[in-house]
């Protein structure tokens, strides 16, 4: 698999292989090897809620031991580290998705977006997919994006979180 299907199995479904919100942290590990928690989880300890566990670019946000929210970050210019359960295929995948690019995949799909208002101003616009409610974020690029064209919107995360 390489990456632009990957995203859109995801905003399409709202899982990523076995992935999904509501999946115990343990179980997750035991697919993806250990994580990298974030600082204030080695700082306050296991029960702190909602700070994300990260294995390269995917993360795990957690809430009472369980995924309440998963994220892909991409840095559009570079290249994109995810674990091979989630992105199998050997070497580094490029990590520039244009906006355009993305939406015409999943309308191929027949994954149904609109745009997400809250999210979207200035240099950032976003979208929601139906009906699995992903968001996708994209924004103009940075001084240090090494991308084509420093005109268009690429995406920078695409995320799912639980309601409760």
């Amino acid at each position: 698999m390489t990456l632009l299907p990957l995203l859109v199995d995801f905003a399409t479904t709202g899982r990523i292989g076995p992935l999904h919100c509501g999946i115990p942290l343990t179980e997750a590990e035991e697919l993806l090897g250990p994580g990298r928690p974030h600082p204030v989880i080695r700082m306050k300890g296991p029960d702190t809620d909602g700070y994300p566990y990260a294995w390269g670019d995917l993360e795990l946000v957690v809430t009472r031991r369980l995924v309440s929210g998963i994220w892909i970050r991409l840095w559009p210019g570079s290249t994109v580290s995810m674990p091979p359960l989630v992105l199998p295929d050997a070497g580094p995948h490029e990590a520039t998705v244009p906006r355009e690019d993305l939406f015409a995949a999943l309308d191929e799909a027949g994954c149904h977006h609109e745009v997400n208002s809250l999210l979207t101003f200035d240099e950032q616009s976003s979208i929601w997919t139906r009906p699995a409610d992903v968001c996708a974020v994209f924004g103009m690029p940075g001084r240090d994006n090494r991308v084509p064209d420093r005109d268009r919107f690429y995406l920078e995360a695409l995320h799912k979180h639980t309601t409760e």
